[in-house]
């Protein structure tokens, strides 16, 4: 019946149209049918798992990748090198609410935040319940020797959860040194999730130098749930200890593959996703979907026979996760060598059912790019709209002004697991996968054939 719309649709598109439809079904047909997406995924996180920029696992991925660029038929597959942070969590990390009335001791559901500096010793202080920063400048002379615990929650009214994310993400990003600067000892934070378990997510911080490094946690929504219930009628201390530490900056590598262009050679589309994930999950949906993605379109265009126009760069990222140095050191290499980038595509919003693309780039090209939504949307494309690009490519629009995309699959599961023990191979469904590859290949196939 699918195969009877799709040739009863033809004689509407012109036939340039019908080129492009006809050549994106068999994109379509190829991932489908024959695409190694989803083993490919089932081996980078149980073979590998957790990939933390720094790590010997980061390392091994990067091989794993660059073996696996080859195996797919990449014309050229190499490492480029960049120095990246290298944060370890340590072991042992613990942390209790204790009723200050009955003494009675609960232990919290926790994680340390990435980035963060750990207590050295256990750190025993009274709780002060913040719910923003507002709240926070109200309190703030309360706040010395303190432990400060932020409660702000998603919106849950953000139809599109990235929304809230970004709006509660300050409290982890930038919490503990705005608690810090008024003389807070610790700081706690509600997990950045909508999710219905117990499970902590943790994710970085940025430490302002001007003020103290203090340790900071993520806990799961029942302990924060909790915690706001009873905020009023209860008063507490929270004892914690973490062992977070900064080492030095180590060498880990982008792993980048290209298949040559015919007709422009040196101008490059660039399509990607990033390599390193938390190392206390499987980085799954973050960002283990858009590296075997990326892959899944090369083994694609090359079972295709499919020859670009112009050199398609494939490039697995490193250290998205705390410090974006893999993505700096792309743009800045390419800035170096007077690249000319026409292209970039991420993908690393997880591996669900595809909606759209959001773009940054000039109202003339986008408005381009949207006369190709009825290409796309037969796989699952609802909008092609502005919104920019993504963390790894964001210093390519900045240093070489290139036009941005970000792939954008359904988000309401998303931060369930993210960042979170949870983000695990099993939470991936391959047939959305897969998809997420279709619509992906499609927009690099037409940008390459049409250019922007």
């Amino acid at each position: 019946m699918k195969k009877i719309i799709f040739l009863l649709l033809l004689p509407l598109l012109s036939k340039s149209q019908q080129d492009d439809a006809a050549f994106i079904k068999k994109i379509s047909n190829e991932i489908l049918q024959n695409g190694q997406a989803y083993q490919q995924l089932k081996y980078l996180t149980k073979n590998i798992g957790g990939r933390l920029a720094g790590s010997p696992s980061y390392n091994k991925a990067a091989q794993w990748g660059l073996e696996t660029f080859k195996k797919v038929g990449a014309d050229n597959a190499f490492l480029q090198e960049c120095l990246v942070p290298h944060w370890i969590r340590g072991k042992g990390d613990y942390a209790y609410l204790i009723s200050e009335k009955s003494k009675n001791k609960k232990a919290l559901s926790m994680t340390a935040i990435g980035n963060s500096i750990g207590s050295k010793k256990e750190i025993t202080a009274p709780l002060i319940f913040i719910e923003n920063y507002a709240d926070l400048e109200a309190k703030r002379e309360e706040v010395k020797g303190k432990i400060v615990y932020y409660n702000a929650a998603f919106n849950a009214t953000n139809i599109r959860t990235f929304k809230s994310y970004g709006e509660t993400g300050t409290y982890r990003v930038n919490g503990p040194s705005r608690a810090a600067k008024y003389g807070a000892v610790g700081v706690v934070i509600r997990s950045l999730t909508e999710g219905t378990d117990n499970v902590p997510h943790t994710g970085t911080l940025h430490y302002n130098d001007s003020f103290p490094t203090i340790p900071a946690i993520a806990i799961g929504l029942e302990d924060a749930d909790f915690i706001a219930a009873n905020a009023k009628n209860e008063h507490w201390k929270i004892s914690m200890k973490t062992h977070g530490k900064m080492l030095p900056d180590t060498i880990n590598h982008n792993v980048i593959a290209e298949l040559k262009g015919t007709e422009f050679p040196d101008e490059y589309i660039t399509v990607g996703g990033h390599l390193d994930s938390w190392d206390l999950c499987e980085g799954a949906h973050d960002d283990g979907a858009g590296v075997v993605q990326t892959i899944e379109i090369l083994r694609t265009f090359k079972a295709l026979g499919y020859q670009p126009k112009h050199t398609i760069r494939f490039v697995l990222f490193a250290n998205e996760e705390n410090g974006t140095r893999g993505g700096a050191k792309y743009a800045e290499e390419a800035k170096a060598k007077n690249e000319k980038h026409i292209f970039a595509l991420e993908s690393d919003a997880g591996g669900f059912t595809p909606r759209g693309f959001t773009f940054g780039m000039s109202k003339e090209k986008l408005e381009k790019v949207q006369e190709w939504l009825s290409l796309l949307k037969p796989y699952g494309t609802e909008s092609l709209e502005a919104g920019g690009g993504g963390a790894d490519i964001g210093a390519l629009a900045k240093l070489l002004g290139t036009p941005v995309a970000g792939f954008i699959p359904d988000s309401q599961r998303y931060f369930d697991i993210h960042h979170a023990t949870t983000d695990t191979f099993e939470s991936v469904n391959k047939r959305e996968l897969l998809l997420g590859a279709v619509n992906m290949a499609a927009l690099i196939y037409l940008v390459d054939k049409y250019g922007l």
